[in-house]
């Protein structure tokens, strides 16, 4: 899911053309009025709004950081694999399609960091990564409940897109991610989260 999408769904302020006479005659009656009425003072909303949005766009990048970090970890461990193998990324049409081939061998020390990293509490574990992508979308939209449903056809869209990249099936975890996911999309839709 592109943040661009996310971002021009944001609605952009409109403006209003008058006419001048009304306007004026407005402007006149106005300093012939000597009632009193209610006079409107700007409030402080556009302070926590303006807060709201740098702490949004502060976790957005940290979380970015935080995944590319984890990916650069992730293609490291592939590639140090398929060097040991004597295949290079370059000569395999993709690192995905490699490894949904499954004609490797691993290591004892990357099954044992696969292992930790895929654990129920592992950083790439269900509820870890399910965890990360609802923080994504509620930081992407304002945490606005209304554009839930948005972000999640969002999410299933780029899930079936990595689908296709994997070349088949994605493994289990990822369909347990998948649901876990959408469960927490619900909740948060329905108000029973936070």
């Amino acid at each position: 899911m592109a943040i661009n999408s996310i971002n021009n769904y944001v609605s952009a302020a409109s403006t209003v053309a008058t006419d001048s006479k009304v306007s004026s005659k407005k402007t006149e009656s106005s300093k012939n009025d000597t009632s009193t009425g209610v006079i409107y003072e700007k409030g402080s909303s556009d302070k926590s709004s303006s807060s709201q949005k740098t702490q949004n766009s502060a976790l957005i990048a940290k979380m970015k950081a935080d995944s590319d970090s984890r990916i650069s970890q992730l293609r490291g461990i592939v590639e140090q694999m398929m060097s040991k193998q004597g295949a290079a990324i370059g000569k395999a049409d993709d690192m995905w399609s490699f490894l949904a081939g499954g004609n490797f061998t691993v290591s004892a020390d990357v099954k044992a960091q696969a292992q930790a990293d895929i654990a129920e509490d592992g950083y790439w574990g269900v509820n870890q990564t399910s965890d990360r992508i609802l923080d994504f979308a509620k930081a992407l939209s304002g945490n606005d409940k209304s554009k839930a449903q948005e972000l999640a056809d969002a999410f299933k869209k780029g899930f079936d897109q990595a689908t296709k990249a994997w070349g088949g099936k994605l493994p289990d975890i990822s369909q347990q991610t998948y649901d876990k996911v959408l469960e927490k999309f619900d909740s948060w839709m329905n108000g029973e989260d936070d």
